[in-house]
């Protein structure tokens, strides 16, 4: 069983940035891929971004290529999402969630997700 807990979301304006963090439970954080989903008002979740289980393949949403950035430290157990410049639509509740070995971009292959926190961008 993988717990995860985000944080880092908040209200912030237009061309701002924000560093969302993904604390895992348990000890085989290093073979679990991770992923970014957010989910806004409305709206479908859709996946954000995706780092595998060895950090040497990553995924970005066309909407967020060059603007986001996903890293992994597993001494931590720990998955970051890096939010620069940030838009009023990337508004909306962002989950991480864990699946063993290689990502998947569909939300049915994850087997654990953490609760979600806010982001908020404002204009």
């Amino acid at each position: 069983q993988v717990q995860l807990v985000e944080s880092g979301g908040g209200l912030v304006q237009a061309g701002d940035s924000l560093r969302l963090s993904c604390v895992a439970s348990g000890r085989t954080f290093s073979s679990y891929s991770m992923s970014w989903f957010r989910q806004a008002p409305g709206k479908e979740r859709e996946i954000v971004s995706a780092i595998n289980w060895s950090g040497g393949n990553t995924y970005y949403v066309d909407s967020v290529k060059g603007r986001f950035t996903i890293s992994r430290d597993d001494a931590k157990n720990t998955v970051y999402l890096q939010m620069n410049s940030l838009k009023v639509e990337d508004t909306a509740i962002y989950y991480c969630a864990a699946k063993r070995f290689a990502y998947n971009i569909h939300l049915p292959a994850y087997d654990f997700w953490g609760q979600g926190t806010q982001v908020t961008v404002s204009s």
